[in-house]
């Protein structure tokens, strides 16, 4: 991050660290996440919001990180692919896309799990058009969309 004048200190809850990062204000969460903290899982792919690849959640919630600025987010929770895992286990919606074989390239498969994750935190047992719903702002340019589906609703089973 560029240090020196305008540059400002960000206090930030990432993956349930709290972390402190210097930065000009303009900066994007999704920049500071991979260049700074090395969390390297959310792709930067449009870099412009419009293919769900850098999705993470802040506060429990799907947000684009291209477009959100880190300094936006001071004090929030922010959660990437590399925290939902625990004691060495795969999360759910994790082993769900293994087992389902819901990806090809993937690229798009961090920011799919995130959405899939928070809706799992809101609806434990999706239908495949709640998971559909969940995702279309994450684009899968190989077309592993039946398969993400099958994943998602796999993934409410066996929580």
């Amino acid at each position: 991050m560029p240090r020196g004048p305008g540059a400002t200190d960000v206090a930030l809850l990432v993956n349930g660290q709290a972390v402190t990062v210097r930065g000009a204000p303009r900066r994007t969460l999704l920049d500071t996440l991979r260049e700074t903290l090395g969390l390297t899982g959310t792709k930067k792919v449009c870099d412009e919001g419009t293919c769900g690849a850098c999705t993470v959640l802040i506060d429990g919630r799907p947000v684009y990180s291209c477009m959100t600025l880190a300094v936006a987010c001071e004090g929030m929770a922010i959660e990437t692919i590399e925290g939902i895992a625990k004691d060495g286990e795969l999360h759910p919606v994790q082993r769900a896309f293994i087992d389902a074989d819901a990806f090809q390239c993937g690229f798009c498969t961090p920011g799919q799990i995130m959405s899939i994750v928070a809706l799992l935190r809101d609806n434990a047992s999706p239908t495949e058009d709640e998971v559909r719903r969940a995702v279309v702002g994450n684009l899968c340019r190989c077309g592993a969309y039946p398969n993400i589906v099958k994943a998602g609703v796999s993934a409410g089973k066996r929580r």
